[in-house]
């Protein structure tokens, strides 16, 4: 017989890691389940663990997942699939799945504004739990009707029905914009925000307004935009063509809405940032591309993911879930300066 047509090894049991850690199986199954501590001693798991990457074994998932009654994927529920920032939410969830043998199923709310339509008519069994990210006012119900385990990504903390809940603190990014184009002297500020009803950007706007509204002679105006440069674009012209002073700052809810808004000084004959600063949100690919670079707020996305996913892990093995209020940071760039003397 040649050696193409030789049979392949028998694959190694957990009885096979079991005999060479000098174990029982319930033990290997304990330790390769991590469900050993309390039962089983660390030097133990060490064995087991070290008997099982001498020999390759590797568990049956399927079987496992059988007797668990647990089909190892969850479901992350985001308003778009066009968005970075979401894609590296998925990024990090997945990360943290895999390390678990779970898998990440995306699924993306239409337009990210809409009520998501239900996945569970058919998929229902096939789901673990869910994880939902920065998710539209009404776009929940299916989802919290599914008698799934659910984690609420970037979301109001109000709302009780999660059993976990992974948030940015929003509030303090939006504040850092306010205080660093503040204290350049800005004291015409334009709000271009986003036209999606979620906590996030409901968030910032308060908290726009209360740090402008501390200082003596800074006024506020807010026009809203979709999620979209062209749609930013149309919206801050509209705002630099109208009569009166013209804003100096125009403080944008995304980076998109950022490259629109530059976009639109440039075509009004303005310099970003001699004539009017702007400045972004999220720290996208996006905010290092234009010229000048974004001032904007570096949220952790990838972190935002990985917390999701830890957190469903935690509720689905009944360990209580912590909840994280993840900090962000300004990034000063390129278009943001003190506003002109004139």
């Amino acid at each position: 017989m040649s050696s193409a047509q030789q049979p392949a090894p028998p694959r190694p049991t957990s009885r096979d890691v079991a005999k060479a850690a000098g174990v029982s199986q319930a033990t290997v199954s304990l330790v390769l389940g991590e469900k050993w501590r309390g039962r089983v001693s660390s030097s133990t798991a060490e064995r087991v663990r070290d008997s099982a990457r001498e020999l390759g074994y590797r568990p049956n998932l399927a079987a496992r997942s059988l007797r668990m009654g647990r089909t190892r994927t969850a479901l992350l529920v985001v308003p778009a699939l066009t968005n970075e920032f979401f894609a590296r939410v998925y990024t990090g969830a997945a990360a943290v799945a895999a390390e678990h043998d779970f898998g990440v199923v995306l699924y993306p709310s239409p337009d990210g504004t809409g009520p998501a339509r239900d996945p569970f008519a058919s998929a229902r069994a096939a789901l673990d739990g869910v994880i939902a990210s920065s998710m539209a006012t009404g776009a929940l119900g299916a989802l919290r009707g599914a008698g799934l385990p659910l984690v609420m990504l970037d979301s109001d903390p109000e709302d009780g029905e999660a059993a976990a809940r992974v948030n940015l603190d929003i509030a303090h990014g939006m504040h850092q914009v306010a205080g660093h184009l503040l204290g350049l002297g800005h004291r015409r500020i334009v709000h271009l925000a986003s036209a999606v009803e979620t906590w996030t950007f409901a968030v910032r706007a308060r908290a726009l307004r209360e740090a402008v509204r501390e200082v003596p002679g800074a006024a506020l105006r807010t026009v809203t935009a979709a999620l979209d440069v062209g749609a930013a674009r149309a919206a801050a012209e509209a705002v630099l063509s109208a009569p009166g002073p013209p804003p100096t700052a125009i403080v944008c809810d995304d980076d998109i809405l950022a490259a629109g808004a530059c976009k639109a000084a440039r075509r009004r004959g303005l310099r970003v940032p001699g004539d009017i600063s702007v400045t972004g949100f999220d720290d996208l690919a996006l905010a290092t591309a234009v010229e000048p670079e974004l001032t904007t707020v570096r949220l952790p996305a990838e972190q935002v993911g990985q917390r999701g996913m830890t957190a469903l892990l935690d509720v689905l093995e009944g360990r209580p879930a912590a909840r994280h209020d993840l900090p962000v940071r300004l990034v000063v760039r390129g278009s943001t300066a003190p506003p002109p003397t004139a």
